[in-house]
């Protein structure tokens, strides 16, 4: 079992994960959204570790209120949040709205691989890793 710790007195609960890349590793700062089906990286980020658009996946759209935005599937090295690291992790290469202070998002894609409580309360993220599907 790990803990991550998180600020109560942010809007968001804001965790640190690290991503890899050809030119290296990088801290990130992303917002935890269990709404989110997909955990999503502003392209900078990748940019900067040596991923570009070229090697993509799959192009992709997000629509919300303010309309339709292109965006990418993309498999990054490694991936670590939580505590817990993934090799060859699909990342969502999306922007989000400047100023927002965010690199992007922890999203199911990488915690349903997880158990865990999120105590608002005490700023805790308790979580272990699920052992085999499901």
């Amino acid at each position: 079992m790990k803990i991550t710790r998180f600020d109560t007195n942010d809007d968001l609960i804001i965790v640190a994960a690290r991503v890899w890349g050809q030119f290296g590793q990088k801290r990130v700062s992303l917002a935890l959204d269990t709404a989110a089906t997909q955990t999503l990286l502003v392209p900078d980020v990748l940019d900067e570790l040596g991923y570009s658009v070229r090697d993509g996946e799959k192009v992709t759209v997000v629509r919300s209120a303010i309309g339709a935005e292109a965006g990418y599937t993309i498999r990054v090295a490694r991936f670590a949040a939580l505590g817990f690291t993934s090799s060859d992790f699909q990342i969502h290469a999306h922007d989000l709205p400047e100023g927002i202070g965010i690199d992007g998002l922890l999203g199911l894609s990488f915690l349903r691989q997880l158990n865990y409580e999120i105590r608002s309360a005490e700023g805790r993220i308790v979580v272990e890793r699920v052992d085999g599907p499901g």
